[in-house]
């Protein structure tokens, strides 16, 4: 299987997730922190949860959370993460987002998705299906790896169609009804296989539903 058929197969995710030890940090987002750190709490909604630090962080913080993601290995993993504090405020989804139909669906005052990377055509049908989950006055954030990142020596898959910027996703909102908020590529530190220092962008976009 080449890296590029694994990042779209469950069953890759699952075997991974079911390995010994924990596959990402277990730390949020640090650009989820910082955009949603402003907000009101209300309810949210995390597509592609994995292992749940993001939707766990917004449930700290008073959100009440659905976590999504195709894994069941995944979804497990985040559950057996909660606090019995938080129990209340997170529920989990298996579900593939892929299959999604727009406005079929509750809607959240916060819909967040982190290094959510898909072919072109259907990222721009993911993406604008997330955004019809928003209700009025709610927030949507994405955040993703920039384009420039594949003119630096960090792993990537060389494939341009999956990355996008913060402008191409602000574009497909439609401006009578969306306030873009946050519009960047927002530098950060990170090292290439062989240790060296580097810095890298993800892209970040956050916009408010006015429509």
């Amino acid at each position: 299987m080449t890296d590029l058929d694994a990042i779209f197969n469950v069953d890759y995710w699952d075997q991974r997730y079911s390995a010994t030890g924990q596959v990402w940090s277990g730390d949020p987002n640090p650009v989820l922190v910082e955009e949603v750190a402003p907000l009101a709490p209300g309810t949210a909604l995390e597509v592609g949860c994995g292992e749940g630090a993001d939707a766990i962080w917004l449930a700290e913080h008073g959100w009440q959370v659905t976590g999504v993601d195709f894994s069941a290995q995944a979804l497990a993993r985040a559950a057996e993460r909660v606090p019995a504090s938080l129990a209340e405020r997170l529920r989990w989804q298996r579900a593939d987002i892929r299959d999604w139909q727009p406005d079929d669906g509750p809607r959240y005052d916060l819909v967040a998705t982190s290094y959510l990377h898909f072919p072109g055509a259907l990222r721009r049908r993911v993406f604008a299906t997330l955004a019809t989950r928003v209700a009025p006055d709610g927030h949507l954030l994405i955040v993703g790896h920039h384009p420039s990142d594949l003119d630096t020596a960090v792993r990537r898959l060389q494939e341009p169609d999956l990355l996008y910027t913060a402008d191409e996703l602000a574009q497909a909102l439609p401006a009578d009804d969306w306030e873009v908020r946050t519009r960047a590529a927002r530098p950060r530190a990170a090292t290439t296989p062989d240790g060296t220092p580097v810095t890298i962008h993800d892209t970040v976009l956050t916009a408010r539903r006015i429509g």
